[in-house]
């Protein structure tokens, strides 16, 4: 701010200047320093009595997340309220999105929680934001929630009467999807007694007219989505067993479909692999490869539990 001083020799100039007809400018005024802001955070809701923020908004119900809300302010100032639940340490992402939401819009945005044993969500924000999103929309990017429970969060506006914005939620605690080409980390572990049992039963049945060998593996999984067969085939476990046997990619069949492709001898094995390894309600499919050599017929059957996290080979030989 210029002082009084200051201010009266500057019209004084200016007059002069004026009176003479010449061209003189007058100073300009001092630019802000940096980091000065020239605006706060926009309009917070304003704490009410109650010590309870949502007193204070237009409450419009919970939001799933992840997941999106599209709205509209129909006055202004104007503080619209969500809700939504999270366990403790998880980590969130809150935006007022361009896709979706008016232009020219300002919106603040604004955390709070989590609810208490009596309603309420407190005063204090968690986190809140102006302007850091597109355009003066506002965004919170990284979030971390401190415990179980409900939160409150809040897109205010102080000139959007009339218009429409769109509040996403996203949960940056869920895995990305698995990279391209991505091959599973197969750890073979021991046959359980009752899957032991009947591998030797049916190796001892087959009376020299066949073979076969079992194997069972596990494999870690922290991506989203499930497992793919295709990512099991790309294994060495089973790309040398291809290889050995010069054997072929026939096709992907269901499980159920196994049992009529399988040596009589090692037939029991197929509803006692599903029982001990499925969890009754995911999707369990088989790749099959074939090849001859030497007068016989070479089958592999390579088994995906995608939810259980197990793989299952089933490597057969068949005398002609």
């Amino acid at each position: 701010m210029l002082s009084k001083l200051r201010k009266s020799c500057l019209v004084l100039l200016l007059a002069a200047a004026s009176a003479c007809g010449g061209g003189t400018e007058a100073e300009p005024l001092p630019a802000p320093e940096v980091g000065e802001s020239t605006q706060a955070v926009l309009y917070p809701p304003p704490a009410p009595a109650s010590g309870n923020i949502l007193d204070s908004t237009a409450y419009l119900g919970p939001v799933a997340l992840p997941g999106a809300v599209q709205t509209r302010f129909t006055t202004h100032p104007q503080y619209l309220s969500f809700s939504f639940q999270a366990p403790a340490s998880k980590w969130v992402k809150l935006e007022v999105t361009h896709l979706g939401s008016s232009m020219y819009l300002d919106t603040g945005l604004f955390v709070y929680g989590p609810k208490n044993a009596s309603g309420g969500y407190g005063t204090t924000a968690l986190a809140q934001d102006d302007d850091a999103g597109y355009g003066q929309l506002s965004k919170v990017a990284s979030l971390t929630l401190p415990q179980d429970g409900e939160y409150l969060v809040v897109v205010s506006t102080g000139t959007g009467a009339g218009k429409q914005f769109r509040l996403q939620l996203d949960d940056l605690s869920l895995p990305s999807p698995a990279p391209s080409g991505y091959t599973l980390q197969l750890d073979e572990e021991a046959l359980p007694p009752n899957i032991h049992d009947l591998e030797r039963q049916a190796y001892w049945g087959c009376d020299g007219g066949c073979d076969g060998e079992l194997h069972v593996y596990n494999f870690p999984w922290a991506y989203s989505g499930e497992p793919t067969l295709a990512m099991a085939q790309r294994t060495p476990q089973v790309q040398d067993a291809v290889w050995s046997y010069a054997m072929s990619f026939t096709g992907i069949i269901p499980y159920a479909d196994m049992e009529a492709r399988m040596e009589i001898a090692y037939m029991r094995l197929h509803p006692e692999l599903l029982s001990t390894y499925g969890n009754g309600t995911e999707n369990v499919q088989v790749a099959v490869y074939e090849g001859s050599y030497g007068g016989g017929i070479f089958r592999l059957f390579v088994v995906l539990f995608p939810q259980s996290h197990k793989a299952v080979t089933l490597w057969q030989d068949h005398w002609l």
